[in-house]
């Protein structure tokens, strides 16, 4: 998939401590829900949606090419952009807080994995019962119509136009003044509500409308756990708040609880024999 992030991202860290009592809730948990940030791939390499501004894109204010007016103006612009960030992303790959959330998934009865984040990272890691809430620069879909196009004939057009209707193509993207699907929202929302456990990693707790959803799910009745090196607004109401990074924690957590690390094993396995 390209060149990797360091070893680092796929080697576990010193010993974090996990509280005997969110061991315990945990384990007595059926309904967890975990919403991830950009903290979650900071380690795999991932640049942000500023730091990506490098070289020829230094120029280029990201908040003025990722809506739906910069794409009617300039949609070869827009489309150039993208293809230049998925490029970005296709050199790094899952790092073990992607492998310990599926392993977390596997052994929670009910689990529900929320993302902002647009990387795709978690399916490759082999997350399956996820939202989304941003969408997937990997995937492509239509502009005028909204569906999903997984083939498109090749043309010199940029960018390629949709093979059913005409229309032009653009990724499956939210962008700024677009609502996030209302089907991905209600899913992450009622999952919020009904959870016994709600985890928060790698977020700042300052993007709408997912910043809602710990608040939520503490107001049902829910614990809350947050994962992040710094303190949130999260960690106000977060009956644990365990500072450090995902790929610090997330491994740890997982050992704690006693389940099965199938998903961390086999990363780190896999990254030995490519050394």
């Amino acid at each position: 998939m390209g060149a990797a992030p360091a070893f680092g991202a796929l080697r576990e860290h010193m010993a974090v401590h996990i509280p005997d009592d969110l061991i315990e809730a945990y384990r007595k948990a059926e309904r967890v829900v975990v919403l991830t940030g950009a903290g979650v791939s900071a380690e795999s390499g991932v640049p942000t949606f500023r730091e990506a501004q490098t070289g020829l894109w230094a120029q280029y204010d990201p908040r003025e090419l990722a809506t739906p007016q910069a794409f009617a103006r300039n949609p070869r612009l827009v489309w150039e952009w993208y293809a230049w960030r998925r490029s970005l992303i296709q050199k790094a790959r899952p790092n073990l807080a992607h492998y310990a959330l599926v392993d977390l998934e596997q052994a929670t009865p009910h689990f529900l994995l929320v993302t902002q984040n647009i990387d795709g990272f978690h399916w490759l890691a082999g997350s399956r019962d996820m939202v989304e809430l941003h969408g997937n620069i990997a995937r492509t879909k239509c502009f005028d119509e909204g569906h999903i196009v997984g083939w498109w004939p090749e043309t010199d057009d940029v960018p390629p136009r949709c093979p059913h209707c005409g229309g032009l193509l653009r990724p499956d993207v939210v962008w700024f003044g677009e609502g996030i699907p209302d089907h991905a929202l209600r899913a992450a929302f009622d999952a919020a509500a009904s959870c016994d456990l709600f985890v928060s990693i790698g977020t700042s707790a300052m993007v709408q409308p997912a910043a809602q959803l710990p608040l939520i799910a503490k107001r049902m009745g829910a614990k809350v756990l947050e994962i992040n090196p710094q303190q949130t607004a999260i960690s106000l109401v977060a009956d644990w708040a365990l500072q450090g990074t995902a790929v610090e924690v997330l491994p740890a957590l997982v050992r704690a609880l006693g389940f099965p690390t199938n998903a961390i094993d086999g990363a780190q396995q896999s990254s030995t024999n490519d050394e």
